[in-house]
């Protein structure tokens, strides 16, 4: 059973408290200023019984994951009471034994088909029983006409405020499990695409490496070649690095494929590869940043997601620099990237596509996509919010329990 048929239990819960109280207060009503003749100690046990199983059954709500066979046994102690409280009150005469119709609708609306009709059928033989066996109205101030019509005038009133009640929150409760279906498939939709994306790059990573393989050795070839020319060497030493960097990268996309286990990243070695792939880009990032956590390889791609974005953001804008803030509080890791772009506009901030390039729009999307990923699989929030000045503030929030792995 889920969050809605539990909600269908706590509505329950509270209409039964509803019918408690205007079971007594009928009681009361009858005697007091009706003069009906009604035996008080039946109908009062009648009303006891009701209100301490509901005691009962909302303590039990709060604390478990109930079946449909659950609300099924709530609602025949609701039929047994009504049939109890009815036959004891007039029997047929009572017109507070349409009362049953509201059990069958409430079944109809929230349990499934062979439930309902166990409840219809349970209805059924409580109100003939109670037509049956009922004891016949004796005594009172009115003739027996406009008791029934006061009385039915009165069922009126309390079937529409139950049928309101009940309704309302079952819309709400149906509302949100659509709300969530809609998320599921969104997330199904995207994941669907991911995958597809991480096998095709498993498989391009495989056709990559021996040429990046290559290409390091010729490198290296012409490092020696050109030992005498020192600026020759340091321009190949940076470009040995960076395809040193790119193999790297590629083995990492062929290891989910070969059942690898996940490498774990620190921030300040996520610093440095970033910083010698943009090194035009000047990065001013906050003194006590933990440079030395290691981190879900995950994380180390969401960060270098949002520097490469506000480093594209800054260079439309001939502002390349970027601010970043990232520092550990409570138990988790807060980042933040502030770029110098062109900014964007507060109404299309949760625009798919905007979150993250405030200074492109030609982008793939990909980062976009992973970073959710990443965000939504390890439990943790991302925003964007406007700078101060030019540009746009994007930051995260994950919990480290699920971020740090044992290096």
């Amino acid at each position: 059973m889920n969050s809605s048929d539990t909600s269908f239990l706590r509505t329950l819960c509270s209409l039964r408290w509803l019918a408690t109280a205007g079971q007594a207060a009928t009681i009361l009503v009858a005697t007091g200023l009706l003069g009906l003749e009604l035996p008080q100690i039946p109908l009062w046990s009648g009303v006891f019984v009701l209100a301490l199983f509901n005691l009962y059954a909302q303590l039990r709500v709060h604390g478990s994951n109930p079946a449909p066979v659950t609300a099924f046994g709530h609602i025949l102690v609701d039929v047994t009471v009504l049939t109890w409280m009815v036959g004891w009150s007039g029997g047929i005469s009572n017109p507070f034994g349409s009362l049953f119709l509201i059990l069958i609708a409430l079944a109809a609306l929230a349990l499934p088909l062979r439930w309902t009709h166990a409840v219809a059928a349970a209805c059924v033989g409580g109100y003939a029983l109670s037509a049956v066996f009922g004891l016949p109205l004796q005594g009172g101030y009115f003739d027996s006409m406009n008791l029934h019509l006061w009385g039915a005038a009165a069922n009126f009133l309390l079937s529409s405020v139950v049928v309101l009640v009940f309704s309302t929150r079952l819309a709400a409760a149906l509302r949100e499990r659509e709300n969530q279906l809609a998320l599921l498939r969104e997330r199904f939709v995207r994941n669907e695409g991911i995958v597809a994306l991480a096998t095709h790059a498993a498989s391009v990573a495989h056709e990559l490496n021996t040429p990046l393989a290559t290409m390091t050795l010729l490198t290296d070839d012409i490092a020696e070649q050109c030992a005498d020319n020192p600026e020759m060497r340091d321009d190949l030493e940076t470009l040995r690095e960076l395809l040193v960097q790119c193999r790297e990268r590629v083995l990492a996309l062929a290891a989910p494929a070969e059942g690898a286990s996940r490498t774990a990243v620190s921030i300040g070695s996520v610093l440095e590869q970033w910083r010698l792939v943009r090194p035009t880009i000047q990065l001013r990032r906050n003194a006590n940043a933990p440079l030395q956590l290691t981190l879900d390889p995950g994380v180390g791609h969401l960060l270098q997601v949002l520097l490469n974005n506000a480093a594209d953001a800054g260079e439309f804008s001939g502002r390349p620099q970027i601010d970043l803030d990232i520092r550990v509080r409570d138990g988790q890791l807060y980042g933040e990237v502030r770029d110098y772009g062109p900014g964007f506009n507060a109404n299309d901030a949760a625009l798919p596509g905007t979150l993250f390039n405030s200074g492109k729009t030609d982008g793939m999307g990909v980062g976009l996509a992973l970073s959710h990923a990443t965000i939504e699989r390890l439990h943790g929030e991302l925003w964007m919010r406007p700078a101060e000045g030019p540009g746009a503030r994007v930051g995260f929030r994950l919990p480290l329990d699920n971020t740090e792995v044992n290096a």
